[in-house]
């Protein structure tokens, strides 16, 4: 065991979480695509359009997704608890995890069908799919830009802006459809495009799906160099190492680290832990840091 030693806990609590300013985001997203998933079922068998049906089915995945994403901002916001001393900040990764998951499902459901219909092709009524894709573009593409703005610094949010952002790619896509029908009468034109939405959609989910295991595994967040975090640290006036470094996704906002260091002002850290703080936190935008300081560096130590 080192002879000396001593912790920091920097935790910064002037920074905003963007799940928390999304409630209002989530609500209106919720309401515009739960009427417009009955509006697209209803026209959709009225049309006997497979494209707007595989929609409606997306749409319905996408209510589902919103309605995590919003109960796990939720739990995300509260207080830390004896059971739960971090509190419930890896709900929205776990939320991410299953949208992506969610849209696995609605790409496998969509290509079946998709599959089955160019068989077996049917009479479409082109201009009423291209009417109700339409209002599909406004009512996803609205819903999109209510999480457009916090997409880059929380996963959970940018699960969300995906789903519609992908919604409004398939209703442009099923307009297009429609229009191919109503000029040539080409029926197979419809679950053709429904192919080609669930391809979108799957190369839209698999980074999702990539980020959110990997998270939920406490790797290293990206745009975070754990080599580059321990020279930077290394450097540090009177810092001699840098040992047992652990930086891991606290939230989809957090991130937090643990780390040795070793130096000769061991008996007078306050300094060389205030500097340490300081470049995690303007450098790497890492919250909570937990620091021990030793004046030797076993070689037998413990990982605590």
């Amino acid at each position: 065991m080192p002879l000396d030693h001593s912790h920091s806990h920097s935790h910064d609590h002037g920074h905003t979480h963007a799940p928390a300013s999304f409630g209002s985001a989530f609500a209106i997203g919720m309401v515009l695509n739960v009427g417009f998933v009955v509006a697209e079922v209803v026209f959709g068998f009225l049309a006997n359009s497979m494209s707007l049906l595989a929609d409606a089915g997306h749409n319905l995945s996408d209510v589902l997704g919103l309605m995590l994403a919003w109960a796990a901002a939720t739990m995300a916001s509260k207080a830390p608890s004896p059971r739960f001393t971090y509190g419930l900040k890896k709900a929205p990764i776990l939320a991410a995890l299953a949208n992506s998951l969610l849209l696995l499902i609605a790409v496998g459901a969509i290509g079946a069908e998709a599959v089955r219909r160019l068989f077996h092709p049917s009479a479409t009524e082109g201009g009423m799919v291209t009417i109700v894709a339409g209002a599909g573009i406004v009512v996803n593409g609205l819903t999109a830009l209510l999480f457009a703005r916090g997409r880059e610094h929380d996963i959970n949010i940018r699960g969300a802006y995906l789903h519609m952002a992908a919604d409004a790619l398939v209703s442009l896509a099923v307009v297009v459809a429609g229009l191919v029908i109503l000029w040539t009468g080409q029926e197979w034109v419809d679950p053709a495009m429904s192919l080609a939405v669930a391809v979108v959609i799957l190369w839209s989910s698999i980074g999702l799906l990539k980020e959110s295991v990997w998270m939920s595994l406490a790797g290293v967040p990206s745009g975070i160099n754990a080599d580059e975090v321990e020279m930077s640290l290394a450097e540090l006036d009177g810092v001699d190492a840098v040992h047992d470094l652990h930086i891991w996704p606290l939230s989809t906002t957090e991130t937090a680290l643990t780390a040795h260091i070793v130096t000769a002002q061991a008996d007078y850290p306050d300094a060389l832990l205030e500097s340490a703080r300081r470049l995690l936190h303007d450098r790497f935008h890492i919250e909570h840091c937990t620091i021990q300081v030793e004046r030797h560096h076993s070689s037998h130590h413990s990982d605590c």
